[in-house]
């Protein structure tokens, strides 16, 4: 469930560690208390039959393993960064309501402040309104898409890239999944953010793939985004971007933040796959990722 032998690089400022637990040093370097979250994403959850890779029921199973162990590990609090619910094929609302409620349940069991991020199938057969209706997040961040939060001297910063090429937003399917963007107006917010908080380090949390300098197909990624990396790169407290959508996960850096795609936990069936971790960002800047089943470890040097 955990691993730890070395198995691949140091050259992007990331070790990407398997099968095991983490390196005895770096467990050492944890007694230092900084920022410790819980992470998943593209769980799809929908009462339905598999679908190539996809085991939408097994969703379930898989969160309820992911909240236990969250619940058991002194988080200061878990975030899901999208696509949290899937649909039926009739497209219609209700079917869809149902699987949303039925999942936001399971994630509302963890014992602490929780967090959602927008995914482009959270509006497959809805409105941001519907889907934004039947979840909550902690304080006064619920409702809203896009927000901020401050959790033990960190600042943690949503974005929502769900919005089509003319500017309206994703609603009920209305929406080609390979050209998100974020706004004008969001971008002035993200940028009136980071310069409230100049002293905060910071973590972006988005769904869409924000490094498109990287290898990663542009498809996968917001169409923006190099607008949108240009102002995270003009803020010395960005640390990194944790994003989902992209199931396999990716990471890069650059500039000095790492920029992460989580694992989906929809992939394969359970008990035996899964996919969530447990994040920690030291008092230094380094990012420990702790991952859990199919979700590798890494270890993220900051600079």
């Amino acid at each position: 469930m955990r691993r730890s032998e070395f198995l691949k690089y140091l050259s992007s400022g990331a070790l990407l560690l398997a099968a095991g637990r983490l390196p005895e040093e770096v467990v050492a370097a944890r007694k230092g208390r900084g920022l410790r979250f819980g992470v998943i994403t593209d769980a799809h959850y929908a009462d339905r039959e598999p679908s190539g890779t996809r085991y939408y029921r097994d969703s379930m199973l898989k969160m309820q393993e992911a909240i236990r162990e969250f619940n058991r590990s002194n988080l200061d609090f878990i975030i899901e960064l999208g696509d949290m619910k899937d649909t039926t094929t009739d497209s219609a609302a209700e079917p869809t309501l149902r699987f949303l409620d039925a999942i936001e349940r399971e994630f509302k069991r963890f014992d602490g402040p929780s967090y959602h991020v927008l995914g482009n199938h959270d509006m497959d057969c809805l409105t941001k309104e519907e889907f934004l209706a039947h979840t909550t997040n902690e304080g006064r961040t619920t409702g809203r898409s896009y927000y901020s939060f401050s959790a033990n001297g960190y600042r943690c910063i949503v974005l929502d890239a769900n919005f089509n090429l003319d500017g309206n937003p994703y609603s009920r399917g209305n929406f080609d999944w390979t050209k998100a963007m974020i706004p004008q107006e969001e971008l002035e917010w993200l940028e009136q953010e980071l310069a409230a908080h100049s002293k905060q380090p910071t973590l972006i949390f988005v769904h869409q793939m924000l490094d498109s300098f990287s290898t990663v197909s542009r498809k996968l990624c917001v169409s923006n985004a190099e607008k949108v990396v240009e102002v995270l790169e003009r803020n010395e407290q960005v640390l990194a971007v944790i994003q989902g959508h992209h199931h396999p996960g990716h990471h890069s850096h650059r500039a000095g933040i790492h920029y992460l795609t989580l694992n989906g936990m929809i992939e394969k069936s359970a008990p035996e796959h899964n996919s969530y971790a447990i994040i920690e960002v030291m008092p230094d800047g380094d990012i420990i990722v702790e991952g859990f089943r199919d979700c590798p470890d890494r270890v993220m040097r900051r600079g």
